[in-house]
């Protein structure tokens, strides 16, 4: 399927006739289609794709830019798959967020405005000054900065059904070296979910038995954000930075579960209903200090400090009605608390030499905390009995210490860009209930490279090659098993492996009125990250990840994108007078 980013198509129809009294000749109908070259650019080592305006770019969100850009799948959950791998590294402005972790990941990229982005950075088989995690690439939201001097701003306003509605408002100040940036939203959003479940179980012992699920479920979200930026030029040489975000999610989630099953072939031998109310508070926030030295006329050192912050604060109350066979009603709790720290330092230098050459150096440290607190409880009478299957503390800690170097330059007309990256991760987590220590550590390097050759026409030739690893994140590691939907239940495992990938590409690209490109990829995987589902009863399974020993995945790609308003197309019809050719001929061929 192809997909088209700021894509539009202007049709202007010139319509002419002809009523001559020697003919009746139908004049020619002509369509002029006009257009020009996409912004969008592929470069050595990422394709980049500007956001146009349209309605989505004004009042859509982050995931909804995304779902229009090639090779990129969104689920209704907001979780983003590059070629059907969902092991992606998220990034603002080149910088890790807490927010695009875990499983509610996907939930904060429906949250973002797009009317914030400029750009989106697609890398597949990004380079040795980024991150290594992710086997299935890296996207780089790049946003919007106001450059203009004096006072610029805009308002947004939209709205929807069942109260949906985005208010939003950016103002800026910039005055020589001194720019500035805010921006404030408020956005409602409301999710209805129906999820429907039919399965059967061939049981030895107990014989075939069916049984079929029914969730209705209602999200209500009330989302306030904050956003600001400042940066000072102090002598032309060196510029500091400041920046910080903050975001809430408050809300109520609802669903009501039924449960029917018995043998299969026969009456249904149970009936249970399940209703939930809950609500969500959730905070993210983002702090960051920069730091930019020009150290010569073609070298440079840049420092950056980033602090990211995740808080999840969920309570449900859960009421369970028997229907068949008829018993008393019953009730439970289940509350989800995460506090999540990364800090992420980054230290860049850069000197291109006289040849045309470049060198990158850096070093990465990327620190994480993460603290899971959950309790489940049953009530006896009025009485909450806590539930020792369900409450849990789990602690995960991380540090990854990496260094890169990176070599650019042309050889034989080639573009080049050679690099390796070494990284060394030490995790160590802890199961509080039942003291249970554990440790996931690694280290390696990984190499990429990246191949350009430019032919006439506008013909691009590229080749790449790199080595991608993708560690389970803090939640896949937690043993905890959710119980929030009772015949789908989920677990982490901590005793998985990271997964090692190696990616080859190869492909052309053409740049003109209409771009368009091809490119054929084979991905190797070791110890690949999969969910395994696990039958646990008669009607309920267990989704819980595990580690496969080798895994392979190869495709061909084709991408076109433009503004069509270019090739003028002419179509004509005529209608001939019997004996008369000479004057049908004389209204125009094509």
């Amino acid at each position: 399927m192809r997909k088209y980013l700021g894509g539009a198509v202007a049709l202007s129809l010139a319509w002419s006739h002809c009523a001559c009294a020697q003919t009746k000749a139908a004049q020619p109908e002509t369509v002029v289609v006009t257009a020009e070259p996409s912004d969008n650019q592929t470069l050595i080592d990422r394709k980049v794709y500007t956001v146009k305006k349209d309605l989505q770019s004004n009042f859509g969100t982050a995931a909804d830019v995304l779902g229009n850009i090639p090779s990129v799948t969104v689920d209704i959950d907001g979780n983003v798959s590059l070629r059907n791998d969902s092991n992606v590294t998220i990034l603002i402005d080149g910088k890790p967020s807490t927010q695009f972790s875990g499983s509610t990941g996907g939930q904060s990229l429906q949250e973002i405005p797009a009317s914030e982005i400029d750009r989106i950075e697609i890398m597949t088989s990004p380079p040795a000054s980024v991150k290594a995690s992710g086997s299935g690439g890296v996207i780089n939201i790049i946003t919007k900065k106001h450059r203009n001097d004096g006072f610029t701003g805009d308002v947004r306003l939209s709205g929807g059904e069942e109260g949906r509605f985005v208010l939003g408002g950016d103002l800026a100040y910039n005055y020589g070296a001194f720019k500035s940036s805010f921006s404030v939203g408020l956005r409602q959003d409301v999710r209805d979910r129906l999820t429907k479940d039919q399965r059967t179980v061939d049981d030895p012992v107990l014989g075939a038995t069916w049984s079929a699920e029914r969730i209705d479920e209602t999200i209500r979200r009330l989302v306030p954000t904050v956003k600001a930026g400042v940066s000072y030029n102090i002598d032309g040489d060196q510029t500091i930075g400041a920046s910080f975000s903050h975001r809430n999610l408050a809300g109520d989630r609802h669903f009501i579960q039924q449960d029917f099953s018995g043998p299969a072939d026969t009456a249904i031998d149970s009936i249970s209903d399940r209703y939930s109310r809950g609500h969500e508070w959730d905070t993210y926030a983002d702090e960051g200090l920069t730091y930019d030295r020009a150290l010569g006329r073609d070298e440079s050192l840049s420092l950056s400090l980033q602090r990211s912050i995740k808080q999840e604060d969920e309570k449900y109350l859960y009421e369970n009605t028997y229907a068949l066979p008829v018993a008393s009603p019953s009730f439970d709790t289940l509350k989800l608390g995460l506090d999540f720290v990364e800090i992420d330092f980054a230290a860049d230098y850069a000197k291109t030499f006289s040849w045309g050459g470049t060198v990158k150096l850096g070093y990465d440290l990327d620190a994480d905390n993460n603290l899971f607190d959950n309790e489940g409880a049953d009530f006896v009478g009025n009485v909450a009995v806590l539930d020792p299957a369900v409450t849990n503390s789990f602690r995960y800690r991380n540090r990854v210490n990496a260094g890169y170097g990176e070599f650019l330059d042309s050889v034989w007309g080639w573009q080049l860009d050679a690099g390796l990256r070494y990284e060394n991760n030490r995790a160590a987590t802890l199961l509080i209930t039942g003291d249970v220590p554990g440790s996931n550590n690694d280290s390696g390097f990984y190499p990429s490279l990246h191949l350009k050759h430019s032919l006439d026409g506008g013909w691009d030739l590229l080749a790449n090659v790199v080595r991608r690893i993708t560690r389970p994140d803090a939640e896949a590691l937690n043993p905890f098993v959710d119980y929030q939907d009772t015949q789908n239940l989920r677990a982490g495992n901590d005793m998985l492996l990271p997964q090692d990938t190696w990616l080859y590409e190869f492909g052309f690209d053409h740049s003109g009125d209409v771009n368009y490109g091809a490119t054929a990829y084979y991905r190797f995987d070791r110890n690949s990250l999969t969910d395994v589902l696990t039958p646990v009863g008669a009607d309920v399974v267990l989704d819980q990840k595990e580690n496969l020993p080798k895994t392979h995945a190869a495709g061909l790609e084709f991408e076109t994108d433009a503004k069509i308003q270019g090739a003028v197309l002419f179509a004509e019809r005529q209608r001939f007078l019997s004996g008369d050719r000479r004057a049908a001929a004389g209204t125009g061929g094509a």
